[in-house]
């Protein structure tokens, strides 16, 4: 099955795509890691990316959609995907339609995890990262028991906020972010495999509730 998984910042869709790609033993596209493989590795298309990226550009929407493609025809990876990060817009959407028809291949599932602003502001407002083994605790007792915090297995000084954490960055990058989707979201809602999830309950429910749909 290919399943695309779309969530605002702090929606907990990296958590997610994660549970996804082991439990269903698929294979993960994100648009940003692909554009930093290229450039790591300098090939045609990746200093063509470095060029674009060096000037304050975007890559453009055919560079990412040719990557984008070259992943999903090969043998390895068809009807096993799950794209994180993209599409990004509708365009990016219709052009993905295109690649997966091509290679008899199609969108089993679209997922959104559906979060106020609100609940985003207090997830990443009080979200507390390990630096040493890069677990995430929230000091908020409704998402993560405090007790959990001071039980961690490492020191205490390697508990830390990120320096982006703060209300001015969450408002703007959640309002953006949804801005940017809706147009992709009401182009995959009116389809039988759309599916709004209730991102605001613990991760263990929206873990459950996902395996649900993906096993029906």
């Amino acid at each position: 099955m290919n399943v695309i998984i779309f969530g605002p910042p702090g929606a907990g869709k990296g958590t997610q795509s994660q549970y996804i790609v082991d439990k269903f033993n698929l294979y993960q596209i994100s648009t940003g890691d692909l554009l930093r493989k290229e450039i790591s590795e300098k090939t045609d298309i990746g200093n063509e990316i470095d060029n674009i990226i060096s000037k304050g550009d975007f890559a453009t929407d055919d560079i990412v959609n040719r990557l984008i493609k070259k992943v999903v025809t090969n043998e390895n990876h068809r009807n096993n995907i799950i794209f994180d990060g993209y599409p990004r817009n509708t365009n990016q959407a219709e052009n993905l339609e295109l690649i997966l028809n091509a290679d008899n291949q199609f969108i089993s599932f679209v997922l959104f995890l559906k979060v106020s602003r609100e609940t985003v502001e207090k997830r990443i407002l009080g979200r507390i990262i390990c630096e040493k083994c890069n677990k995430i605790f929230n000091e908020f007792n409704e998402f993560n028991e405090k007790k959990e915090i001071e039980n961690h297995q490492c020191e205490k000084k390697y508990l830390k906020k990120r320096k982006d954490d703060n209300l001015e960055t969450i408002i703007t990058r959640y309002d953006e972010y949804m801005k940017k989707t809706k147009p992709v979201l009401d182009f995959y809602s009116s389809r039988s495999y759309f599916y709004e999830i209730d991102g605001s309950v613990n991760i263990e429910q929206i873990s459950s509730k996902i395996e649900q749909i993906l096993t029906v």
